[in-house]
C-alpha cells in the first residue's frame, strides 16, 4: 500500500490551511468592503455637518470630492459644498506636520467669500492633558477660529499670543496651538483658488 510521506502530508495540511485562511479573508474583504466604506463616509459626513451648515448645501458632498496637493506638496481631499449646483463652500484637510508629538490632521471649511465656517481635529498624536485641547471635545478652542478670514492685512496675527499673535496658546503646549494655527492660515491662502477646484471633476472615488 502507497504511504503518504509525513513531510508531505504535514505539506498539503499546510496548504489547504493557507487556501482555506485565504479564501476567508477574501470573502470577509468582499462582504465588509461597502460597509467599512459606508462607516468612513459617514464619519466624514458627521465631521463636515459639524463645520458647515446643512442649509448650505444639498449636493452629495462626501462624492463631490477632489483629490489634490496642499501648499505642502501632500495629498489631501477638498469636499465641495453646493446648493442648487451652486457652489458655496469648500471642506478642505488640512495637515499641521509640525505638531509636538507629529503631524495633526484638520478639516477647514471655507464659504466662498474665504470666511472660516469651522474647524475640527481628525487626528493626532499631541499630549493628553496639554496638546489635545485642539480636540473639539477637550476644548472650545479650535472654534475660535470661526468667521476669520486670512488677509494681506491681518497675516502677522495668525499666530499664537507668544509670538505676537491674536490666539492663546496652552499652558504649557505652545508647540501644538501654533502648528494649527499656522496650517489653517495657510489652508485658507491656498484655498484662494476655488472657482478652479469646483470647476474640476470629481476623483476621490478613484482611489
Amino acid at each position: 500500500m502507497f504511504k503518504i510521506h509525513p513531510i508531505s502530508k504535514a505539506s498539503a495540511i499546510l496548504t489547504a490551511f493557507a487556501v482555506v485562511t485565504t479564501g476567508l479573508v477574501t470573502a470577509t474583504h468582499i462582504l465588509t468592503k461597502d460597509k467599512i466604506a459606508e462607516e468612513k463616509n459617514n464619519a466624514v459626513l458627521k465631521n463636515i455637518n459639524e463645520i458647515i451648515p446643512k442649509d448650505l448645501y444639498n449636493n452629495d458632498i462626501t462624492q463631490d470630492c477632489r483629490l489634490m496637493y496642499d501648499q505642502n506638496d501632500q495629498p489631501i481631499r477638498v469636499f465641495r459644498a453646493r446648493l442648487n449646483n451652486t457652489p458655496s463652500a469648500l471642506v478642505i484637510e488640512s495637515i499641521a506636520p509640525d505638531g509636538y508629538n507629529g503631524r495633526i490632521d484638520l478639516l477647514v471649511g471655507v464659504n466662498t467669500q474665504q470666511s472660516i465656517l469651522g474647524v475640527r481635529t481628525t487626528s493626532h498624536n499631541e499630549t493628553p492633558g496639554l496638546g489635545d485641547k485642539i480636540e473639539f471635545k477637550k476644548s472650545r478652542w479650535i472654534t475660535f477660529f470661526n468667521g476669520l478670514t486670512v488677509t494681506e492685512d491681518n497675516l502677522s496675527s495668525w499666530a499664537v499670543r507668544k509670538d505676537g499673535g491674536q490666539f492663546d496658546q496652552f499652558t504649557g503646549a505652545t508647540i501644538t496651538p501654533r502648528a494649527v494655527v499656522k496650517s489653517i492660515k495657510n489652508t485658507v491662502l491656498w484655498s484662494e483658488q476655488q472657482q478652479q477646484i469646483f470647476d474640476l471633476p470629481s476623483n476621490c472615488g478613484d482611489h
